[in-house]
């Protein structure tokens, strides 16, 4: 038996494979600093940013609301390892009702719809069928909206909301077998024990199409990087939807339901729609243009070895580095420019963890003179498909993947 099956046999009580893997069931902050917290709330700009260490199983991370819990990763935890620390991997949900423990003796996972043999499975069945591991980025459809220009409603994010990490689970393909889809289906639905505070409003539930749902790489992870998944990070078990945005990937997952029509539901009917514009862009203030749910995410890079607004010493050269990704491609080349893109230098890139991951990114570059110096740095992903040098709008703040600039002083 590995760690994980190890905890399942030997754990005991209310909270027994919380408290035997190290977790701990407890609340998400203490009372006095949840009401401090509170009182914080939502940051309504992306310069008012808090660090907070309140949170169980957490580092320092940016605080972006506090109920629900919105943590945002500082983009110094990417330079380096390519894998994000489980301990400053961001954290995104939409409903405040989280459970602060599980009893993973009586947890289930319910398998239903158009199905031959409806299922509850223990997580104790889940582990014993073959596992397989995947490096992926989550990321937020959201992630650097705090950039858009003009501004637009939403938690003001910067570029961490986002993480890359080696997933193990179980194939979802695998599960599905199980319970042996039936003719006529076509999608599947899932739903988390994350619930609404508010009577009447919507379980958050995302679906993808029944041929995506059973492509062999989406997943049922119970753990991220070598260790069992944090409780804020969607514990026991959640979605992985490789080179999709992180709102398909849903944490706490106990409902899989096989459909057999399209799914109407707030989740995927009203929200997360983007422009079907190429990069779902529109001109700033539009309102009516045909739209679709959002869903692969596209090619990004940065800088992370010096943080904006940085002083250095000059010298000719400059050894710069950072992480690209290739949204649902791997990440085949980089360019860094010190210049704000007059003169472009090809970066070196790190091993290769496959196309979903982060990709590390390394360049030595000529320095012009003394002052201010914009940096840049543009992906192209295998597909061919290249970070456009002008951002995207569209009201939702979804789907940046601009070049991003990073201004350093040169003393």
């Amino acid at each position: 038996m590995d760690r994980f099956d190890m905890a399942l046999a030997t754990a005991t009580g209310r909270r027994r494979m919380l408290a035997a893997l190290g977790v701990g069931g407890v609340a998400l902050a203490a009372p006095a600093l949840a009401q401090e917290l509170a009182r914080l709330g939502f940051r309504g700009a992306r310069d008012e940013r808090p660090l907070t260490g309140a949170f169980p199983g957490k580092g320092t991370m940016i605080l972006q609301r506090a109920t629900p819990p919105l943590l945002e990763t500082p983009m110094s935890a990417f330079d380096g390892d390519v894998f994000t620390p489980n301990d400053r991997f961001f954290v995104r949900w939409h409903y405040a009702d989280i459970p602060s423990s599980i009893d993973v003796g009586t947890f289930r996972l319910k398998v239903r719809g158009a199905v031959g043999r409806p299922l509850s499975l223990s997580l104790a069945r889940l582990l014993r069928m073959p596992r397989v591991e995947l490096a992926a980025v989550n990321q937020c459809s959201g992630n650097s909206r705090g950039f858009f220009s003009p501004r637009v409603p939403g938690a003001q994010w910067g570029h961490g909301a986002m993480g890359n990490a080696r997933w193990m689970g179980v194939r979802l393909r695998d599960v599905l077998d199980l319970a042996g889809v039936r003719a006529g289906a076509t999608a599947v639905r899932f739903g988390g024990l994350d619930r609404p505070a508010t009577p009447g409003a919507p379980d958050f539930a995302k679906t993808l199409a029944l041929d995506h749902a059973r492509d062999g790489e989406v997943m049922l992870a119970f753990a991220m990087n070598g260790e069992q998944l944090p409780l804020l990070n969607g514990f026991p078990i959640r979605l992985v939807v490789p080179g999709w945005y992180s709102t398909y990937w849903v944490k706490m997952l106990d409902d899989i339901e096989v459909l057999t029509g399209a799914d109407e539901q707030y989740w995927m009917a009203k929200a997360y729609k983007i422009p079907t514009t190429p990069q779902a862009n529109v001109a700033p203030g539009t309102k009516d243009f045909p739209s679709e749910p959002i869903n692969r995410m596209v090619p990004r890079s940065w800088v992370t070895s010096l943080a904006p607004g940085q002083t250095i010493g000059f010298t000719p050269t400059i050894p710069l580095g950072g992480i690209a990704m290739g949204g649902d491609h791997g990440v085949a080349r980089v360019d860094v420019s010190a210049d704000g893109g007059r003169r472009w230098h090809r970066a070196a890139l790190g091993p290769d963890h496959g196309r979903y991951s982060f990709r590390r990114w390394d360049a030595e570059v000529p320095l012009r003179g003394r002052g201010r110096a914009t940096l840049l740095t543009r992906c192209w992903n295998a597909a061919g498909t290249a970070q456009p040098m002008v951002a995207n709008w569209n009201p939702g703040g979804f789907m940046r993947g601009v070049v991003e600039a990073t201004d350093i002083v040169i003393a």
